[in-house]
């Protein structure tokens, strides 16, 4: 039976890992390859313009996740030490209390055309909706495989928006449902298709045609309940819960909550090759859509004492098109996570986000946010001392160990002192 519960896998080498890896997902020895050498200059040249070379970062994997009953390694790739770590220690807490549930909407994402200098717009309103079939079925023909598999233009709504100067917009939504792709190169074809008829229709100027990151629609929902005695106990728990309290009143803290939120979804939209920045576009939007910006998750106590977290936000990504089908290492993750659909997709990316969030909060409001993670910036700051890669982790090692004989945080002055003494002690 396969468990992503995998206590000590920061402690393997990079093989045994890999090894581990290849069982979980069922991986065949080209693909375990392509962890060390996936993206070519040719391939990269066939994705973006003018390209020189490729720029890697690493990929790592978070351990213990358990979604919906379900068990997953979920890839990160990311160049920030300590989000992986969090997310495999943060995922085995919930793991003990039942693991994450959650959810995601279908997937309909919206299509906009700003219509400006229309004269009338009730009448142009009217004229639309009796339209509405016609419209629908000429932007269903632009494409017919989408429909084929239950995707395509569902129905129109309509908004009506105006500037401060007094500029009057009508505002015309294409809801499109993309089933499995991300769904922005269907959707701005449909919206241009159907332009010149709403133009021809209203007597307006079609100024804009294209997707809106707002995809309000399209949210997933991630919770968890947990015990207070497998989180740190009753005080633990209160300071969590007043964290949130915080967040929720205070937007300059909220940036920071919902920051540390997009630290793992970001990490696995780029593991997996999807559009990181729509997902963040669509995050900050919706976190601002109330009377001040938001946090996305937040945190509460049920009538047992139980920490309840929830977290709710749009997350448009895809498991079809784009680079999901042309990296091979975003295909080689898809295929580690398992995914049968953009909604399961969605669904882990929101539980990441969730326990994420947890992990940063209970640091900060516990041992303070550095703590763990100059740790683990250890061996990052002991390449920058001038430390070999196979001298890092000692350098690494010393360095934790003389911090805290000292009574100090880590510190670049203490790393140079444990390369030294590494170097020193490796000369004799």
């Amino acid at each position: 039976m396969k468990t992503s519960r995998l206590p000590g896998f920061y402690n393997l080498s990079i093989e045994e890992r890999r090894k581990i890896l290849k069982e979980f997902a069922e991986l065949s020895e080209e693909e375990i390859k392509l962890l060390e050498n996936s993206l070519t200059p040719e391939l990269a040249d066939k994705m973006i313009e003018n390209v020189v070379g490729v720029f890697p970062l690493p990929l790592g994997v978070a351990v213990n996740f358990l979604i919906n009953g379900k068990d997953y390694l979920v890839p990160f790739v990311i160049e920030e030490p300590s989000v992986v770590a969090a997310a495999s220690y943060m995922a085995k807490i919930t793991r003990e209390n039942g693991g994450i549930k959650a959810e995601a909407d279908e997937p309909i994402m919206i299509g906009q055309i700003h219509l400006a200098e229309v004269k009338n717009v009730d009448e142009a309103k009217e004229k639309i909706l009796h339209n509405k079939e016609k419209l629908l079925e000429v932007a269903n023909a632009q494409d017919p495989i989408l429909v084929k598999f239950g995707g395509g233009a569902k129905d129109i709504e309509l908004r009506l928006t105006q500037h401060e100067d007094g500029e009057k917009f009508l505002t015309v939504h294409l809801l499109v449902d993309c089933r499995d792709a991300m769904g922005a190169n269907a959707v701005n074809t449909m919206v241009e298709a159907i332009a010149p008829i709403l133009e021809e229709l209203t007597g307006g100027t079609a100024i804009l045609k294209i997707i809106s990151n707002l995809a309000v629609y399209r949210k997933a929902r991630a919770s968890v309940k947990i015990a207070p005695h497998t989180i740190g106990g009753e005080e633990v728990v209160k300071r969590i819960v007043l964290a949130s309290k915080i967040a929720e009143s205070d937007p300059f803290r909220a940036a920071t909550h919902n920051k540390g939120i997009m630290n793992g979804i970001d990490a696995v939209c780029i593991a997996t090759g999807n559009d990181w920045r729509a997902v963040e576009a669509g995050a900050h939007a919706y976190a601002s859509m109330q009377d001040k910006y938001r946090p996305l998750a937040t945190w509460r106590t049920d009538e047992h004492g139980n920490l309840i977290g929830k977290l709710e936000m749009p997350i448009a990504v895809g498991t079809v098109g784009g680079a999901t089908k042309v990296h091979p290492l975003a295909k080689l993750n898809l295929k580690i996570l398992g995914v049968s659909s953009a909604k399961e997709l969605a669904c882990i990316l929101a539980s990441v986000g969730l326990v994420q969030n947890l992990a940063a909060i209970r640091a900060i409001v516990t041992e303070g946010i550095q703590r763990g993670h100059m740790e683990l910036h250890a061996r990052s700051l002991a390449i920058m001392a001038g430390a070999k890669p196979e001298e890092a982790s000692k350098v690494a090692e010393l360095a934790v160990k003389l911090a805290k004989e000292k009574g100090r945080k880590i510190s670049m002055d203490i790393v140079e002192e444990a390369l030294k003494m590494v170097k020193e002690k490796n000369l004799a």
